[in-house]
């Protein structure tokens, strides 16, 4: 059969070259073009995999659980999923796999935990927000941004806003469903240190002998029996103090009767054995806060001491507190009105206060929750007052224009335009970026006193807890020496800001 000649022959040696370059061109560029175009697909592929998850929705719920592992839903379970190269299964605890287990048929038709409700609701929420996200999709795919109208571009902002919020909402419901510091995860702990605490007593009177011990058991568990019993008896050396103590003691019944409502377990913070100490004190405060608060001559003295702290922290930062008195005064009148008081009391609910307390307000929920968002600052704010190329003063005015731009988002969210939370936010737009310089700017003198302010703050919340420095024998008593601390740390820092 003949062979079809595609070229000649004879060639001479220029053409060879001519004709061997071109090939190796032309293959190198049919090279480059299905390598090019395959990497266009895969990372198309890849984008689309990464913004939806197996179901064609967003997957966002998942924590971290205490041992860094991830906890993530999928179809009403939770699983972790080791972080380890191998990227092994590990089965989580009992209590997590109860929060998000598996919801059958069987298991609709009896009474639902909250956890098991919670996770049903992330799930819808997750569903929910999947259809929103096609929605934008298929109508950013209909026509390009630069065809498209002033309508359409703003439908697509709105949905952006609705998937923000809805965002929110799941890192929200995680905090309060599937996070090992929920108060849903810690009844069951709290109850078994309550029992422990209040009958302590009446177990020690039966602990020289144990019925259940024979002489055939071996030697290995007597040691262990006789390491329990020091850590038991080491624990009641300290009961006989207690008796000191009767407001702390019917508390800690009150506890065994029904729990005490709380917005976060603060045990280690301010020093306390377990969670069922620092509930029963808890507890304490609150009596005693409120039996401050019927006394005008003293709350006066602390709204008083309140608007001194914050005008003298402003003076010393070179601002001017006009407006932050302003603010503050209007804050106050708000407060004083008892026709607020409902809208306030409903507000904060929405918020997880748990008692409509100065303690529970200012203290738990104001001031704490500030001092902790300021040992976590977001890493927009780090590279700002971290970037060597820019000037100080620069760096405190974009530091203060994103502290305005967050409180001005959350102000337009507020379901009470002009309640508590608004004239809250109004005084914060004066004092929040002073902080935040304080904490974050080269200013040292500022950063000293802003520091000095925070562990003064700190440390009279854990004196409150503290057996050595209150009394908690009545709430007359208590109330007393809370007001005596406050007093002695408003004069340490009004000693600290006049150096």
């Amino acid at each position: 059969m003949s062979s079809i000649r595609v070229l000649p022959l004879n060639l001479s040696t220029t053409q060879k070259i001519v004709v061997a370059v071109s090939v190796t061109a032309g293959v190198a560029l049919v090279g480059i073009l299905a390598n090019v175009l395959g990497r266009r697909k895969a990372m198309k592929l890849g984008q689309r995999r990464a913004r939806r998850g197996p179901s064609g929705r967003r997957t966002r719920n998942s924590i971290r659980s205490p041992n860094n592992d991830m906890i993530s839903l999928a179809g009403s379970k939770a699983s972790a999923r080791s972080m380890s190269p191998g990227g092994s299964v590990h089965a989580m605890s009992d209590r997590l796999s109860l929060a998000s287990g598996s919801l059958g048929a069987g298991v609709l038709n009896a009474q639902l935990t909250p956890q098991q409700l919670g996770v049903m609701g992330m799930e819808a929420l997750e569903t929910v927000i999947g259809y929103w996200e096609d929605a934008l999709a298929q109508h950013s795919s209909s026509a390009t941004l630069s065809l498209m109208s002033p309508e359409d571009s703003e439908f697509c902002k709105e949905i952006h806003n609705l998937l923000d919020v809805a965002y929110a909402l799941q890192e929200q419901s995680e905090l309060l469903f599937l996070d090992e510091r929920s108060v849903l995860f810690r009844e069951e702990e709290i109850q078994r240190e309550v029992a422990s605490l209040h009958g302590s007593r009446v177990n020690g009177s039966h602990r020289g002998s144990d019925p259940g011990l024979d002489s055939g058991e071996s030697f290995a568990s007597a040691l262990d029996q006789i390491a329990d019993l020091r850590e038991f008896e080491d624990f009641l050396e300290a009961l006989p103090e207690m008796e000191k103590y009767p407001l702390y003691q019917s508390a800690v019944k009150h506890l065994e009767e029904q729990p005490v409502p709380y917005r976060s377990i603060r045990t280690e913070m301010v020093n306390c054995s377990s969670d069922a100490e620092y509930l029963a004190k808890l507890h304490c405060l609150r009596l005693a806060f409120q039996y401050l608060s019927k006394d005008d001559t003293k709350m006066k003295w602390i709204e008083d001491c309140g608007r001194q702290v914050l005008t003298d922290l402003l003076c010393l930062a070179d601002k001017d507190p006009k407006d932050f008195l302003v603010a503050y005064e209007s804050m106050v009148e708000y407060l004083h009105d008892e026709n607020n008081w409902e809208e306030i009391e409903r507000e904060l609910e929405l918020r997880n206060v748990k008692a409509m307390t100065f303690y529970d307000i200012c203290l738990d929920f104001i001031v704490l929750d500030a001092f902790r968002d300021l040992d976590a600052p977001p890493s927009s704010v780090l590279a700002v007052v971290q970037n060597r190329f820019l000037t100080n003063g620069f760096k405190e005015t974009a530091l203060a224009t994103a502290v305005w731009s967050v409180l001005k988002a959350k102000r337009r969210f507020l379901k009470f335009p002009n309640g508590f939370m608004s004239h809250f936010y109004a005084v914060s737009e004066h004092t929040s970026p002073i902080f935040a310089w304080g904490f974050f700017g080269p200013n040292e003198y500022l950063s000293e006193v802003c520091h000095y302010f925070r562990d003064q703050m700190v440390d009279f919340l854990k004196d409150l807890y503290n057996f050595q420095k209150v009394r908690y024998t009545t709430v007359e008593d208590l109330a007393s020496d809370i007001f005596t601390l406050m007093k002695q740390r408003v004069d340490n820092i009004g000693v600290k800001f006049s150096q």
